[in-house]
């Protein structure tokens, strides 16, 4: 499923882009390094929300809100989304 494989790219690169950021806001706070990383964590953002809205409600219940969270919000959509699918398949014993 391209949309949840776009979206564990862009929440993982959401989530490093904003430690590497907090890391540079509380040590050296080197411009370039904002400079380079702030774009590409609001692009980042903006794939999680979108590969998000792409994926079948059934799978994504709530995870479209948890989305919305900045920073980690992919990454809380992904678990939300690994859990309904987990929940919607029959259990063999």
């Amino acid at each position: 499923m391209i949309p949840v494989r776009t979206l564990r790219f862009a929440a993982g690169i959401e989530a490093l882009s904003l430690a590497a950021l907090l890391g540079n806001l509380l040590s050296t706070h080197t411009p370039a390094i904002s400079q380079l990383l702030g774009p590409l964590h609001g692009t980042a953002y903006l794939v999680v929300i979108a590969a998000t809205s792409m994926i079948p409600p059934t799978l994504s219940s709530g995870a479209r809100g948890r989305a919305l969270i900045p920073g980690f919000g992919g990454l809380l959509a992904l678990r939300q989304i690994r859990n309904c699918a987990r929940a919607s398949r029959p259990h063999t014993h």
